[in-house]
């Protein structure tokens, strides 16, 4: 089975993301994605840092989110910010009893009914910062394979979204960093490479898929699907 499958929903995706007509249409596309793909994702929004640190989320699902986003921005913490700076991943399982965010935490909980919460880095660049939000109403509702796919449509939005803000590719940084060597990661346990052959195996891929490289390594993470021959 090919590594990249142009009918794998995520190909879809990551076309419908690149057609898209600009900034807020291109999140907002992600943002249904997310609450359709993404057991237990009830609500989803993107927090963006603007020009002079302006944070603010220009998109969102519901009024969940954008007031979940919003109570972190008057509050002055939350795991949104932490992503859009510090963090790839935060998990937040059971928000009632989060002791990192102990003011916002407990009033989301009671005010909005969000009971856990998963956050993914978009992208970090000396000029752009950018968060996925993702918020349930049910306990504990974020899995691996959850974390799999946030990670993996993370990824799809950061790739769009540099595109429309022509951000230089090479500067988005920890979300494709860290897929690219996930998936580099899982050449080398299958087929016993050193880091340069991987990464020649991913490269590889992408230019004989005509397929941006961060999204060849996210759909081998997602789906663990490999070339069908070992590689040279």
């Amino acid at each position: 089975m090919a590594l990249f499958n142009p009918d794998d929903p995520f190909a879809a995706i990551a076309r419908s993301l690149g057609n898209q007509n600009g900034e807020l249409e291109t999140v907002e596309k992600g943002l249904a994605v997310a609450v359709e793909l993404i057991d237990g994702c009830h609500h989803a929004g993107v927090s963006m840092v603007r020009a002079g640190q302006r944070i603010e989320t220009p998109a969102a699902t519901s009024d969940v989110a954008m007031r979940g986003d919003q109570l972190q921005y008057e509050l002055h913490e939350g795991p949104c910010l932490d992503a859009v700076k510090t963090q790839e991943t935060i998990l937040c399982p059971d928000l009632l009893h989060e002791q990192r965010w102990a003011t916002w935490a407990p009033k989301v909980a009671h005010e909005l009914n969000v009971r856990s919460m998963m956050c993914l880095q978009l992208f970090t660049t000396a000029r752009s910062f950018g968060a996925l939000n993702l918020y349930s109403e049910s306990l504990d509702a974020f899995d691996q394979q959850d974390q799999a796919l946030g990670l993996a449509l993370a990824a799809h939005i950061a790739v769009a979204l540099a595109s429309s803000r022509e951000i230089d590719t090479r500067e988005i940084a920890i979300i494709s960093r860290t897929v690219i060597g996930q998936a580099e990661g899982i050449l080398m346990e299958r087929y016993d490479l050193t880091p340069d052959k991987a990464f020649s195996v991913l490269r590889r891929v992408s230019q004989e898929t005509q397929t941006k490289l961060v999204i060849v390594a996210t759909d081998l993470v997602r789906t663990r699907r490999l070339p069908p021959h070992r590689p040279d």
